[in-house]
């Protein structure tokens, strides 16, 4: 007897039998609680006051870890996705401060047993939403309602503060780095991800402060190539520009309690980091997984709905927590030079360079979370 919106909230329902759940919100977390509700038995209504069309407009990428690549094979959708994923096999962690740069390969996945692992995924916001979408239509257990406004809004109270630091993201054409590589820069003004998307093809994650991005965002192509080509390494040479660059403040939120009154808040509605890291999708999809995992336990009748939501928040608060703080001291370390914090990182990245056990521990975190360092 649970209605859920993604925030996931109860409704009533006409069968006792029936597992019902409604969820606001399909964009990428919302469309895959709504699928993941469904393989575990549940009856399905997908609200969104935007179309089809409208849900799969955003230009921009994700990268996604194992913890998403697990969660996607068990809902039967990595191998429908696998032809638009890049994959990368080498993330290069690159300090602009103190000079040191420290790689991430395949060889620091100990933990995933044999093979050659990618470190992991990038995929495009419309190819992802036009397999979930797909997968909805045909999931018979899901209603859409797609292009109208839920009929209920949830009361949901947040905390926590906006960043100093915007982003930008634009997608270019760039020289001087290998199609399965990503690259993680950490410079004063904040950090900067490069992001392989086949070929030559890369999503740029530019931190810095809102109004200098504000200002970047209006210049025109041949200026901003060359404002960018100043921040990234010398190396990397930015050739074209392959749409609009995009400038948006950043902010730390959780919302508290993440379940209440039969209301299940999900992903960014429940929490929203620093993209440092690329945690952001990952995490919310983490939710998605926990959520699956009860579902499943009310439909073999080993939980009552009504306990779904108790349950679900007291095994989400520790992990959503972790990377929260993660992120933001990430960005409090790496986006000053303060003298004595500069020496905290270089001898912290003189110990990744040197240790491959530290590199394991590291990219497990950022790949599975950080409670699966001591749950397995």
């Amino acid at each position: 007897m649970l209605r859920f919106f993604c925030a996931v909230r109860s409704v009533p329902v006409r069968q006792p039998s029936t597992l019902r759940a409604r969820v606001n919100g399909a964009g990428p977390t919302g469309a895959l609680s709504a699928l993941a509700l469904a393989e575990a038995g549940w009856q399905v209504e997908l609200c969104d006051p935007l179309d089809a069309a409208a849900l799969q407009s955003r230009n921009r990428a994700y990268a996604l870890t194992h913890s998403s690549r697990a969660l996607l094979r068990r809902l039967g959708l990595w191998q429908t996705l696998s032809p638009s994923l890049a994959p990368f096999r080498r993330l290069e962690l690159c300090d602009r401060a103190t000079h040191h740069q420290v790689p991430f390969t395949s060889a620091d996945l100990a933990w995933l047993g044999d093979g050659d692992h990618p470190v992991g995924w990038i995929l495009q916001h419309r190819d992802l939403m036009r397999v979930l979408l797909e997968a909805v239509r045909q999931q018979g257990s899901i209603e859409e309602r797609l292009g109208t406004p839920p009929r209920k809004a949830a009361r949901i109270r947040q905390w926590g503060w906006p960043y100093r630091q915007g982003c930008l993201t634009v997608q270019v054409r760039l020289r001087g780095s290998a199609p399965d590589q990503a690259w993680e820069l950490f410079r004063p003004e904040g950090p900067f991800a490069v992001l392989p998307l086949g070929g030559d093809a890369f999503q740029l994650v530019w931190s810095a402060p809102l109004q200098r991005l504000r200002q970047l965002e209006q210049l025109d192509a041949v200026a901003f190539l060359d404002a960018l080509s100043a921040a990234l390494p010398e190396e990397l040479q930015a050739e074209v520009l392959l749409d609009q660059p995009r400038a948006f403040p950043v902010a730390l939120e959780w919302a508290w309690p993440l379940a209440r009154r039969g209301t299940v808040v999900v992903g960014e509605v429940a929490h929203r980091c620093h993209p440092v890291g690329g945690q952001g999708l990952n995490l919310c999809w983490r939710d998605v997984d926990q959520l699956h995992r009860l579902a499943r336990r009310c439909g073999d009748g080993r939980l009552r709905p009504r306990s779904l939501p108790g349950a679900y928040g007291r095994a989400r608060v520790l992990d959503i927590a972790l990377v929260l703080l993660a992120t933001d001291a990430l960005v409090r370390l790496f986006s000053n030079r303060f003298a004595p914090l500069l020496l905290v990182r270089r001898l912290a990245l003189q110990a990744l360079g040197r240790w491959g056990w530290m590199r394991q521990l590291s990219l497990r975190a950022m790949s599975d979370g950080p409670c699966r360092l001591w749950r397995s």
